[in-house]
């Protein structure tokens, strides 16, 4: 049985309050009886392994910085890039939020061991049953559904919408663009979204993320 592709597409608005807005999901991913695992019904064979990885990802990309002289850095950030910092009830409640990304570790030996970026939008939504989490600003913009997994994390799957793109590939259509991560919280009204082995750049990627008011 072929594994089920979902649609994420991206809806400009002509109101300045139009939201981005996912597609509709096949039955069997959406409204799977089983909803903790659901994302299972879903996920890449490619993002699987990224999420089973996770782990093995975080310690690379620290001990990556950390051997070119970006421990400073690392330990400025505090529990945001702390592996197991992880806390109970990670539901991210749907509304605007401020987000900001940290890259951890580089792919290849003259990239950076870390970069903090500034603050940007983004947006968390019903959809579907589950919530879609959404970049609204920035070069590089993740868009994607957060699926229940257990007690400490969701999980979120999604694809990469670059430059001034409109629309989102569909996920699982271009393994180059597709994203999985783990969503977590880490602090009162503070998640984070961490995308282990990114296809560009680092080797982790961790979006911190908090209401925007």
């Amino acid at each position: 049985m072929g594994r089920t592709k979902w649609v994420i597409a991206v809806a400009l608005g002509v109101a300045l309050s139009a939201c981005r807005t996912v597609p509709a999901m096949p039955p069997s991913a959406a409204d799977a009886p089983d909803t903790t695992g659901s994302w299972r019904a879903t996920v890449t064979d490619q993002d699987q392994e990224r999420i089973r990885g996770w782990y093995k990802s975080w310690q690379a990309a620290l001990a990556d910085a950390r051997a070119k002289g970006k421990g400073a850095d690392i330990d400025r950030e505090g529990v945001l890039l702390q592996p197991m910092a992880a806390l109970p009830n990670p539901h991210l409640p749907a509304g605007d939020y401020r987000c900001r990304t940290v890259k951890i570790g580089a792919q290849g030996r003259g990239g950076l061991g870390y970069i903090g970026y500034g603050w940007f939008r983004c947006r968390v939504a019903p959809e579907q049953g589950l919530s879609s989490l959404t970049k609204l600003s920035g070069s590089q913009r993740p868009v994607g559904l957060i699926f229940p997994d257990n007690l400490k994390r969701q999980i979120f799957l999604g694809t990469l919408e670059l430059g001034d793109e409109k629309m989102a590939v569909n996920y699982g259509s271009d393994r180059m663009r597709d994203m999985a991560g783990l969503v977590e919280r880490i602090g009162d009204n503070r998640w984070r979204l961490v995308l282990p082995a990114p296809t560009y750049e680092s080797l982790l990627d961790v979006i911190e993320l908090v209401p925007a008011n």
